[in-house]
């Protein structure tokens, strides 16, 4: 009878380890992707990050009704109503027409309501509908909701380093763009 419920205690620790072998030696199994090198492996890693964002944004318009630059816009003007369009453009660092597209889509499925802003008739002010507001809320199966996870899990001095890295790399490759586009003028 002792033995017995040894066997049983000790079991499920072994299905766990024998659970665990397998999938490490079934990761070791799949073929190692080739070192490319630092810049080459950093912009691979990057438009890893960009494909995952494009799959769930599509995901999310499937499961959640809306895609994932939609739901930012919603999260950030429910976070600051009365938000003047240009400003949310610079927030979001996007050109004024690509966030043009993305309002009247919020808008025409009344989610968002633009309006003029009656002190300075050039600017339009931007504020959630009820019905948007029911979108401004923390949701699962969301880009927000699996950053929100890994952010959670990462020690500050990491997150300090992603931050400056990433804020270096888009000034660069903004800087590019601009003396491009300089150029072309």
């Amino acid at each position: 009878m002792k033995a017995l419920a040894l066997t049983t205690k000790v079991a499920p620790e072994r299905r766990r380890w024998r659970g665990k072998l397998v999938a490490a030696s079934s990761a070791l199994t799949k073929p190692a992707l080739p070192a490319l090198g630092g810049a080459l492996d950093f912009m691979r890693l990057i438009w890893s990050l960009d494909h995952s964002l494009q799959r769930t944004s599509k995901h999310m318009a499937a499961s959640v009704g809306i895609t994932g630059p939609q739901r930012l816009v919603i999260r950030i003007v429910g976070k600051i109503s009365g938000l003047p369009a240009g400003q949310l453009a610079r927030l979001l660092h996007v050109h004024p027409s690509t966030l043009t597209g993305i309002l009247g889509r919020l808008e025409r499925r009344q989610l968002l309501r633009r309006r003029v802003d009656p002190r300075d008739g050039r600017r339009i002010l931007l504020t959630l509908t009820g019905k948007g507001r029911r979108f401004n809320v923390h949701t699962e199966g969301t880009v927000e909701a699996a950053i929100r996870r890994v952010l959670e899990r990462t020690p500050a001095v990491k997150l300090q380093a992603v931050r400056e890295v990433l804020s270096a790399l888009a000034a660069a490759l903004s800087n590019i763009a601009t003396t491009s586009e300089d150029r072309r003028r």
